[in-house]
């Protein structure tokens, strides 16, 4: 078991992510369903008038549909279709559907009307696609709309008049049934389009930490390439210089020529300990040791505590050696794994690493209070803020706990191949452990030196 200096360790900064506004939707998208609605709508009264030949006020039905038609005219011709409506103007033309329909259905027989039902598609489509206060604004109108539906709509047309009444309690139970298909899929629809939201913000969060990794891994490849190519007129410009050096005699042109001699060794030292050192080691499909690949992940979360982090490298049984690719997704999401241990962890954090024929395997396990175990099988979603027993008082202390952090880094190892979970210690140690394990042909290892 090896211990990592934290004095050695550098520190990265924690990749700030904002929601997005969310909620938005084009206006092509209303207009077009409001056309929908509107042949439809049509459609129902021209077959129930003429061809059912049912009394309804036929002109009074021809007006509430055409104004629907002039709304949508009139948005056609004075702003562009592919215009990204705001949530003020969302509301108000989702809440002008609402209305029309109702005038509609109070026209053609309220609540005893079927096409009733489809005030609970207007209170959905807000919840899909609004801010939750406006979606509530028009959930409400609908229930309004409803309640003016039982109380003043005209009778439902029949021939002959009259020929059909339902009873009052079976419109109560209608307007009720209505009325909860309208909370719940405005419950049902707002919930999904929330998580897809956030799960959306994440994904770009994810993505935009990799693209970082990847420019990160990038400039380590570019470094040693420039080094190499700088190595021969560095060569030659120091070879020359030394020949110069020794051809003139004492003067200001000799020390120029020792001092040109000079620069170009240092520059050459540069170079070297850019080739030989880690940075030698960061260009993307370079191979290198597991327990190396897990140690330079650590290195850049650990610096700013003192607390320790213990490497527990035991290898296979037959001591071969895995060697592995130099992956972004696994040192960003093994680094972000190892910083969140360390923010709770009360001395130390330790790394285990096994591998075999079949799989590789790193468990992070640190002493802590722990995960909470009513967070625990949400662990790994976004946006899930709150670990361990004590997290009120860390996050008083100005500890902003876990965020996107282990959802990102769940997300970078899935994609890496591995599988992600998480468990508490077992009684009486204290402390969380989470597990990633590849399979070893997932993972692209091979015996060291064989690729």
């Amino acid at each position: 078991m090896t211990v990592l200096s934290p004095d050695r360790i550098e520190v990265t900064s924690s990749f700030p992510i904002r929601s997005g506004d969310g909620g938005r939707v084009s206006l092509r998208t209303l207009v077009s369903l409001r056309w929908l609605a509107i042949i439809g709508q049509l459609t129902a009264v021209l077959v129930v008038s003429q061809g059912l030949e049912l009394p309804i006020p036929l002109w009074w039905c021809l007006g509430v549909i055409l104004l629907s038609a002039v709304v949508n005219v009139g948005l056609m011709a004075i702003t562009p279709m592919t215009r990204q409506v705001g949530h003020l103007e969302a509301t108000a033309q989702i809440a002008f559907d609402t209305i029309q329909l109702t005038l509609l259905l109070l026209l053609t027989g309220g609540i005893e009307n079927p096409f009733s039902l489809l005030l609970i598609a207007a209170a959905s489509a807000a919840a899909s696609t609004l801010r939750w206060k406006a979606a509530v604004a028009v959930v409400a109108l609908a229930l309004v709309c409803l309640l003016v539906l039982v109380l003043w709509a005209l009778p439902l047309p029949w021939n002959p008049p009259g020929g059909l009444s339902l009873p009052k309690l079976y419109q109560t139970g209608m307007a009720a049934a209505i009325a909860i298909g309208i909370l719940f899929l405005a419950a049902s629809s707002w919930r999904l389009a929330d998580g897809e939201s956030r799960l959306g913000d994440a994904l770009l969060a994810t993505q935009a930490v990799l693209a970082r990794e990847q420019r990160m891994a990038a400039l380590g490849g570019l470094a040693a390439a420039a080094a190499h190519e700088l190595g021969t007129p560095l060569a030659t410009i120091q070879v020359t210089a030394k020949e110069l050096s020794r051809s003139l005699p004492e003067g200001n042109d000799r020390e120029d020529a020792e001092l040109i001699l000079g620069q170009a060794e240092r520059c050459r030292v540069i170079l070297r300990n850019l080739t030989s050192g880690r940075s030698g080691r960061d260009r993307q499909f370079d191979t290198l040791p597991f327990g190396l690949l897990l140690e330079e992940a650590t290195r850049r979360h650990a610096g700013a505590t003192s607390k320790a982090v213990l490497f527990d490298i035991a290898g296979a049984a037959d001591g071969s050696e895995l060697t592995v690719r130099r992956s972004p997704e696994i040192l960003h999401g093994i680094g972000n794994l190892v910083e969140n241990a360390l923010g709770f962890a009360a001395t130390s954090v330790t790394i285990h690493a096994e591998w075999d024929d079949r799989k590789a395997v790193v468990e992070i396990v640190d002493d802590g209070p722990g995960f909470d175990p009513d967070i625990l099988p949400r662990l790994g979603e976004p946006y899930v803020t709150t670990r361990g027993a004590d997290s009120r008082a860390r996050e008083a202390d100005g500890h902003e706990g876990l965020g996107l952090g282990f959802f990102i880094a769940k997300t970078l190892l899935e994609r890496s191949g591995g599988r992600v979970s998480f468990r508490n210690r077992y009684t009486p140690r204290r402390g969380a452990i989470v597990r990633v394990e590849w399979s070893r042909q997932r993972l692209g290892v091979q015996p060291a030196g064989v690729w």
